[in-house]
């Protein structure tokens, strides 16, 4: 069974084939700048070089005919018929209180997720018409796995913001959480690789990429995360900016006369790493520019490793202890310097780096020394394997 992973950002739709019986991506790609100017899709073969095609792609349903056509190319594609992809899973941003796993789409879910449109304006608009494009073009099955759902067995005192609690019940404003399909699956590969039942252990998972959020997991369920009603709460991030104090929110609207408009773009696009270092928001160059002494840029990655280093504290106290932590996404799989210096303040928990084992990058190690008392370990994260374990499960019995 061939299932396609589709994940439709505000102008891109990036894509997966996965060939359930082995869990391999036979194909994957991204269609770039939907709708304006240097439109183009860059995909790739298993075992083949990168194909770059470049053309206007105005809308969506384009861009996912451009993906099928891409796929089924006498030259470069990965499967001969369209009949082959057996069903479509979907990344949906958020869903709300409304779903708790994924889902097989219907009206009742495109309506749930056009519903979340104000909970996740950038995101849940372009992941339903990337949704409704496939129903135009494939008839298959097609399933919703929203980033959100991990999170629905967080606890009410840790969802609950302290407002008043007319503002919930009519607005449903609470703390969501996202990253979910990643914390879920790296969760169960940790637990894979100490050998131990994922239900018998209580682990903190740090995604860390350009978004970033920190997960307390006990029997393989999130109890408590970092990001909240948005993807802006919690961690410093690339340009977030993660936890402030509200009232600076409306002190700078006051001192500078901007807008809501123009406060929410500030803190999600000029802030994070990028703010505090004047530089850039990847790591890469942050930490060359650290080491040839630049301070803001030392300065930003002081402060982002001790919010992750405080928030894996908190979750040690939620979840009572910790079995292991792991680390996840593009930072946190490859930036060993990070990792080591969000370890080094966590010695009260028993954690010891073997400096061999952690100049790795990209690949799955437990990166601890052995006498180390709680082991920690990098999971190079697969949302879209993880997409396509509860595609094939929610469908593999359908018929079309």
């Amino acid at each position: 069974m061939k299932i396609l992973v589709l994940n439709c950002g505000s102008s891109s739709l990036k894509y997966q084939l996965i060939d359930m019986e082995m869990e391999r991506a036979l194909a994957k790609g991204m269609v770039e700048c939907i709708g304006i100017r240097g439109s183009r899709l860059v995909h790739e073969k298993e075992d083949a070089p990168k194909v770059v095609l470049e053309q206007d792609v105005p809308t969506y349903q384009e861009a996912v005919q451009m993906t099928i056509d891409a796929l089924v190319d006498a030259n470069h594609g990965a499967i001969k018929d369209i009949k082959e992809i057996s069903a479509v899973g979907h990344r949906v941003v958020h869903g709300g209180e409304n779903f708790a796993g994924a889902v097989v789409i219907n009206q009742e879910v495109k309506k749930a997720i056009e519903e979340c449109y104000v909970l996740a304006p950038l995101h849940n608009p372009a992941n339903l018409v990337g949704i409704n494009a496939c129903e135009e073009i494939l008839d298959v099955p097609q399933v919703a796995v929203f980033d959100t759902a991990f999170h629905q067995t967080m606890p009410e005192k840790a969802f609950m913001y302290a407002l008043p609690y007319d503002i919930y019940n009519k607005h449903k404003l609470r703390r969501y959480g996202f990253h979910g399909t990643s914390h879920g699956y790296v969760a169960g590969r940790a637990a894979a690789v100490l050998g131990k039942d994922i239900k018998s252990l209580k682990l903190i998972s740090c995604h860390l990429g350009n978004g970033a959020s920190i997960c307390a997991i006990e029997n393989g369920q999130s109890i408590d995360t970092s990001m909240g009603l948005t993807p802006l709460e919690g961690l410093i991030m690339g340009t977030r900016v993660g936890d402030v104090d509200p009232a600076a929110i409306t002190f700078i609207m006051k001192k500078e006369g901007l807008t809501a408009e123009q406060i929410e773009d500030m803190m999600n696009k000029s802030s994070g790493v990028f703010g505090i270092s004047g530089l850039s928001s990847d790591f890469r160059h942050l930490i060359d520019a650290s080491t040839e002494g630049d301070a803001k840029a030392k300065l930003a990655i002081d402060m982002y490793c001790y919010r992750i280093a405080k928030y894996i504290g908190a979750y040690a106290a939620a979840l009572k202890g910790v079995d292991a932590i792991i680390f996840t996404a593009g930072v946190g799989e490859n930036a060993s310097i990070i990792r080591k210096e969000v370890c080094m303040y966590l010695g009260f928990l028993g954690v010891e780096i073997d400096d061999d084992k952690n100049s790795q990058r990209g690949v799955e190690v437990i990166i601890s020394t052995t006498s180390a008392k709680t082991p920690v370990v990098v999971i190079p994260t697969n949302e879209e394997l993880a997409i396509a374990r509860e595609t094939f499960a929610l469908t593999r019995t359908c018929s079309h």
